[in-house]
């Protein structure tokens, strides 16, 4: 005695003649989905044109001071861009820092926390590069002594150069008596 095992879609119900005539999809998120990715399978005509459906997305984590646990959200990619004023987005996600990759069972913040051991902005390969947290007095001492050839490294990386005319990196790097001797006017 034989079996026959008759295939369908998932999306539509028809009949697939032949098992290598489906299309596995497997849906990663969406807002019915409560444990995870699952797999459907469909006909290739039935998703003829899917690709010019598809949306320039951005997914992005916010690492709130106060929260355990980092929200996700999904935007377009256009509104994310709104998002930058001061430059182009292009040129922010240029200059921005690595983020670590997700180890599995690693939590977000142990992540975070790895990244941030590794770059050592009291380098002359970091000096300058804009970052969150505290700058060191080594920092600040190799920005003082070499602000030219950091701004020289930063302009090649397409980062923002430190400018002796903003009072923030000024401030930031002690700059104050190197802005006054090159009579910089702050801003």
């Amino acid at each position: 005695m034989g079996q026959k095992i008759i295939r369908f879609s998932d999306l539509t119900g028809k009949h697939a003649e032949n098992e290598d005539d489906l299309v596995r999809i497997v849906v990663r998120d969406h807002p019915d989905l409560a444990d995870g990715p699952v797999e459907i399978e469909a006909l290739p005509g039935e998703l003829a044109g899917i690709a010019g459906l598809a949306l320039d997305l951005v997914t992005v984590e916010l690492h709130h001071p106060d929260g355990d646990e980092p929200e996700t959200v999904v935007m377009t990619a256009e509104a994310f861009d709104r998002l930058a004023t001061a430059a182009p987005m292009a040129e922010v996600l240029r200059g921005a820092e690595r983020a670590p990759r997700a180890i599995p069972g690693q939590s977000p913040a142990t992540a975070a926390a790895a990244a941030r051991e590794r770059v050592n902005y009291a380098s002359l390969e970091h000096a300058g590069r804009p970052h969150k947290g505290r700058t060191t007095d080594a920092e600040k001492q190799l920005v003082q002594q070499h602000l030219d050839e950091i701004n020289a490294r930063l302009t090649a990386e397409g980062i923002r150069t430190i400018d002796l005319a903003n009072p923030e990196h000024v401030t930031r790097y002690g700059l104050e008596s190197l802005a006054h001797t090159r009579g910089a006017t702050l801003t």
